[in-house]
């Protein structure tokens, strides 16, 4: 198989992967092998989880309680990606569900959900969003799978952050080049915060910029949706301080 194979079937699962192991498969995973995909008893596949990178697999066994891979030898080492937290105030079912899926393509390592004082959308589905992980690193061949942490409000956040890790908000009021705003920035980890539908209240954004270790960025002069927002900043901090450089 090609080492970037985007065209075999791609299954997430939680096992350690080394040739000559037996992954045992959820009842839902067998199903989809077997009823939805159609495989066969011998189908090969492509498997990761996230930490020791991807593998051909074969189904070796199939029954009503669900089945066994073996897995056979490896196509890709394990990525790291870039170094990026994405903290995003929840947003309403299917926009986020978008939102989660994109930025997990985008190569985010840690997804917070963050309740601000405008957050229409409190309760959060952490279980939802895993599956929307997954489900996303599965159809675009990404082998890092975020981590999905619980919601935290952001003052909760801002009082407890480490400095060392510089968050750039998405500042609907702010002027200036995003570009050149990246491109100041000392090479570290980073965050990036994208506020509710309303935007950041008064008070959470003076709060923001008062801090060091926070950057306001502009998007440009139209107002975008937030997730829409969450893909335009990614992709700007990749291009610019993110894995898409080539040096």
């Amino acid at each position: 198989m090609a080492i970037r194979d985007l065209t075999s079937e791609r299954l997430f699962v939680d096992a350690d992967l080394a040739a000559g192991n037996r992954v045992e498969l959820e009842p839902a995973q067998a199903h989809y092998l077997t009823a939805v995909l159609r495989l066969k008893l011998g189908a090969r596949l492509l498997v990761f989880n996230g930490r020791n990178g991807e593998w051909v697999a074969t189904l070796s066994e199939t029954h009503k309680r669900g089945g066994a891979l073996t897995i056979e030898s490896e196509v890709r080492p394990q990525e790291s990606g870039p170094d990026v937290d994405y903290l995003f105030a929840p947003l309403k079912r299917s926009r986020l569900d978008y939102m989660v899926q994109k930025a997990t393509e985008m190569g985010v390592a840690r997804l917070r959900p963050v309740i601000t004082e405008r957050t229409i959308a409190e309760r959060v589905n952490s279980e939802r969003m895993q599956a929307n992980v997954i489900e996303a690193a599965e159809q675009c061949g990404v082998l890092r799978v975020p981590e999905v942490q619980a919601p935290v409000r952001l003052d909760d956040v801002l009082d407890t952050w480490d400095a060392s890790r510089h968050i750039l908000f998405c500042d609907e009021h702010g002027e200036n080049d995003p570009i050149a705003t990246l491109q100041k920035l000392e090479p570290g980890p980073l965050a990036v915060l994208v506020g509710p539908e309303g935007g950041f209240s008064p008070r959470e954004r003076e709060r923001l910029i008062g801090k060091t270790f926070v950057t306001p960025l502009s998007l440009g002069p139209r107002i975008m949706r937030a997730d829409t927002a969450a893909v335009a900043v990614l992709a700007l901090v990749n291009a610019t301080l993110g894995d898409w450089r080539r040096d």
